[in-house]
């Protein structure tokens, strides 16, 4: 069958891409400011930071069950009026945390807030992907997923920043409005679904998930994201109590982890392309040593700020070889298998910081979550060297057993 070239795609990207990506940066910001801000969380509602921790966990257990309900849920509705729904959602959601002092309904407020993170997730790329056509389609993606990378940089450092000096809820006021106003102008810039054309298969798309390598790169990502985020969850209490820096230095220090998470991630697909295990092995060394670099050196600041920015680095790099291979897995309906590897990663973090947080509690103090996250490390290469197998006995995708 002869594929055709569309000569009519866009040569440059159009304005809704940018849009999108504005969207993902709030998402990604959203997810991890609490990170930045734990202390202050914990001291203005009276509970432990390892207890304001649980505001991560709960986020992300509300993306692992929202990010695949929605894929399959919104086949079928306008990929326009999800995305707006997504971001009122997620607005409704941030002014809740911010006007209350319950912590019970702080935590139903940050899962509602991941559903809408969850369903944004699960349709953005698939936008993105048809609002420029095959040719430039994985440029696209790289825009719109960048902006959870940048989120790293400047959305948490900022946003952990402005929790500091004007009170922590500031941030989530700022978020809300940010996400109102991006409801409007996705309402506005992204086009309707024509109506001509196969609706979409539920079938199709639970059928991938029988494939034996889509669960072994699930189990990679959960894994991958558990270990270092074990640590960055809990990243602040390291950073004052072991490292000796004032809580004003936090923010910078997380500008310095998401600098490495946007190199990472940008340095890991693009060096992925090529030779994918060299790249997934070495960076799972990495991590596994930079965690154990950051147990046994957090009492040295120059050494920790350091280790903080390669964590992000190597941590980060294997999530689009990740994404990647399991969409080429599922190769009859990707969109499923890439909103399961948003879900796995964010198993990953639920677990990592649930662990972290018992970690924080115990004898080992503030080191506790970078040691947990080095145990998680070092689980990474069972499912890595049980993929590689599996490829090398049978190289053909089409032909998974």
């Amino acid at each position: 069958m002869t594929e055709t070239i569309d000569t009519t795609a866009p040569s440059t990207l159009p304005f809704v891409t940018y849009v999108l990506a504005a969207g993902v940066f709030l998402m990604g910001t959203t997810e991890f400011i609490v990170a930045g801000i734990l202390p202050e969380i914990a001291r203005d509602i009276s509970v432990s930071v390892a207890d304001a921790g649980l505001l991560i966990t709960v986020f992300a257990i509300g993306m692992i069950i929202g990010t695949p309900v929605m894929a399959i849920s919104t086949l079928k509705m306008q990929r326009r009026l999800t995305l707006t729904c997504s971001l009122l959602v997620f607005a409704v959601g941030h002014v809740v945390v911010a006007v209350t002092d319950d912590f019970a309904v702080m935590l139903g407020a940050r899962f509602l807030t991941a559903l809408a993170t969850g369903a944004f997730w699960a349709v953005a790329a698939v936008v993105a992907a048809k609002a420029v056509g095959p040719a430039l389609s994985s440029r696209a993606l790289g825009i719109v997923l960048g902006g959870g990378m940048l989120a790293n940089v400047v959305g948490v450092p900022l946003g952990a920043f402005a929790g500091q000096s004007i009170g922590w809820r500031g941030p989530f006021w700022a978020l809300t409005a940010l996400a109102a106003l991006g409801a409007i102008v996705i309402f506005r810039q992204v086009p309707a679904d024509p109506p001509a054309g196969p609706m979409p298969s539920v079938r199709a798309e639970l059928r991938s998930l029988l494939s034996v390598r889509v669960w072994l790169v699930l189990a990679g990502c959960a894994i991958v994201c558990g270990s270092s985020l074990a640590a960055y969850s809990f990243i602040s209490p390291l950073l004052t109590e072991n490292t000796g820096l004032s809580a004003a230095a936090v923010p910078l220090v997380l500008v310095v982890y998401g600098i490495g998470a946007l190199l990472g991630s940008n340095l890991g697909g693009r060096l992925g392309a090529r030779a994918p295990y060299a790249v997934l092995f070495t960076s799972a060394g990495m991590t596994l040593l930079v965690l154990v670099g950051l147990a046994l050196f957090s009492h040295s600041p120059a050494v920790t700020v350091i280790l903080v920015g390669l964590l992000g680095l190597f941590g980060m790099s294997t999530n689009p070889i990740l994404i990647g291979k399991a969409v080429t897995y599922a190769d009859e309906a990707p969109t499923l298998a890439s909103a399961m590897s948003t879900s796995a990663f964010n198993v990953g973090t639920a677990a990592g910081s649930w662990i972290a947080g018992v970690a924080l509690e115990s004898a080992l103090g503030a080191s506790g979550p970078v040691i947990a996250g080095a145990v998680i490390a070092s689980l990474y290469f069972v499912p890595l060297c049980l993929l590689l197998r599996r490829d090398r006995r049978y190289p053909r995708v089409a032909v998974d057993v």
